[in-house]
């Protein structure tokens, strides 16, 4: 009877166990006043990316040979869109479309949201009108989704990859 209720106790605690590891598993590991932060550090890229300020949108990213922007390609060798890796092929890719004519990024801010992956990295995902005449593109505005990882460096939130891709047009519907 004892050993019975040794095994029952036993069982029980670990049922405990992994239910408890399973809630914990899906908690959001970012409170909410951080990801309210990232969501305003995002609005300061926007910000600083309308006005081209390369110096500042310097700093908002990661500084690392490991950091990403994906964005349109003026080489064809690259491709139509390409990576670039590092922070002094960032600051040249965003200066070489910054100065190539007006540049708008238009988030839609209704739709903008930020979730927590781990306590040191959240992604922001949102869809934008971005006006560009960088590389071939013909200066209307047209659908773009920015995806970003950030990373926290320090107390601060930086952005470790920022993924701009194009929304394709929708097909002709077959009649």
């Amino acid at each position: 009877m004892y050993k019975r209720f040794a095994v029952a106790i036993a069982a029980l605690a670990l049922s405990t166990g992994t239910v408890a590891s399973a809630s914990a598993a899906e908690k959001e590991p970012l409170d909410v006043a951080t990801l309210n932060t990232i969501k305003s550090k995002f609005g300061t890229l926007m910000e600083l990316a309308n006005k081209h300020d390369f110096v500042a949108l310097h700093e908002m990213f990661w500084q690392s040979p490991s950091a990403l922007l994906v964005a349109k390609s003026a080489i064809p060798s690259e491709g139509n869109w390409a990576g670039f890796w590092g922070n002094e092929a960032i600051d040249q890719k965003l200066r070489d479309i910054g100065t190539s004519g007006p540049v708008v990024l238009a988030p839609d801010y209704s739709k903008l949201r930020v979730v927590g992956l781990t306590h040191d990295v959240a992604e922001s995902y949102v869809p934008m009108n971005i006006t560009v005449s960088y590389a071939g593109q013909d200066g209307t505005p047209k659908p773009f989704l920015m995806i970003i990882n950030w990373l926290r460096v320090g107390k601060d939130w930086k952005v470790a990859s920022e993924i701009i891709l194009p929304v394709p047009p929708v097909p002709a519907a077959k009649g």
